[in-house]
This record gives structure tokens, sequence and C-alpha cells, in this order.
């Protein structure tokens, strides 16, 4: 199984998360071809709730200890809860205010820290 599957595969036994991601970042970095080495995950589970990111990075961490030790050399974490998650696309979706061609504000806004 390649690492990736076997990633995905501890991941979503142990934590039931409603949504994975499991990036293969290995090609950004100069090992050799097939070294399946560095990961991004970004986690969404109920289990994280009431948890602070680092015991959410240790539990991923003691799920994944023999990957860790045998062949991952770097692993990223993104560990939210679902509401977590549904903010943070709800924040991402929202597009910023266009400043226009000329760099003039919209109607009704001023610029930071003019005091309007």
């Amino acid at each position: 199984m390649r690492m990736r599957e076997r990633i995905e595969t501890k991941v979503r036994a142990a934590m039931a998360p409603t949504h994975l991601e499991v990036i293969d970042e290995t090609g950004m970095h100069n090992v050799p071809p097939g070294s399946e080495s560095h990961f991004r995950l970004v986690i969404v589970s109920g289990r994280f709730r009431g948890r602070p990111p680092v015991e959410r990075h240790r539990e991923v961490n003691r799920v994944l200890a023999e990957e860790i030790g045998r062949s991952i050399h770097a692993l990223g974490l993104r560990t939210l809860t679902p509401e977590e998650w549904a903010e943070e696309r709800r924040e991402a979706s929202r597009s910023p205010a266009c400043m226009g061609g000329d760099g003039s504000l919209p109607p009704g806004e001023s610029e930071p820290g003019s005091g309007d």
C-alpha cells in the first residue's frame, strides 16, 4: 500500500474525519523520486472539539507513529473541528471590497486609521 493510502486509512479509522486531505508534497523537496516522505494533512473531526492544537497534533502523531518513525520525514497538520472548518470556509468564500482601478475605496468606506 502506498504511503498516502496508508495515512488516509489509519486517520479515517482512528479519527472518523468529516473531511480529510492527504497531500503528498514529496515532489517539492530534493529527495529521490518515489520517496513518499513529505505530507500535509487537513483533518476535520469532532474529536478535536475542546482540545488545543498541540493535543490534536499529538493525537495524529500517535496514530501515525509507525510511519513517522520509518518513512515520513515531514508532516504538516491542519486540524479543525467541523465548526472551525465551516467558519474557515465561510471566511475564504468572502471576497474583499474592490478598490477600483484608480485605487479609490467603494462608496461609504474610509481609509483604515482615518478616524471616519
